[in-house]
């Protein structure tokens, strides 16, 4: 698990039945390629977050691979059409096998 890592979710709290929400997610994370070496010459393994999923409902919204060339602290910016109140789950999954998540509820009224 690599240190410091902090999943940020911004969800609007009410919407309108149908209408289009802008979310924005930015996960704190170093992106570790596995390029480079330590002070004592040893390769640092690699740790990225290799794949990210946003769902509302049980259903999947967003589901995003990513490759070694992501930057560190990936941000995502996505819109996303809420029909009900309900709970949206997102989930960061990194190369060490750990995996990151929220939730943010939003309310339509």
């Amino acid at each position: 698990m690599a240190d410091g890592v902090k999943p940020r979710v911004k969800v609007p709290k009410t919407a309108s039945a149908g209408e289009a929400v802008t979310i924005k997610t930015l996960i704190s994370h170093p992106m570790e390629s596995g390029q480079r070496k330590d002070k004592e010459g040893n390769p640092i393994p690699r740790s990225i977050i290799n794949r990210f999923t946003a769902e509302f409902g049980g259903e999947m919204v967003v589901d995003v691979t990513m490759e070694p060339a992501i930057s560190t602290n990936p941000y995502f910016e996505f819109e996303a059409m809420v029909p009900e109140s309900g709970e949206f789950t997102f989930t960061w999954y990194d190369d060490d096998g750990s995996v990151y998540t929220d939730t943010k509820p939003i309310e339509v009224t």
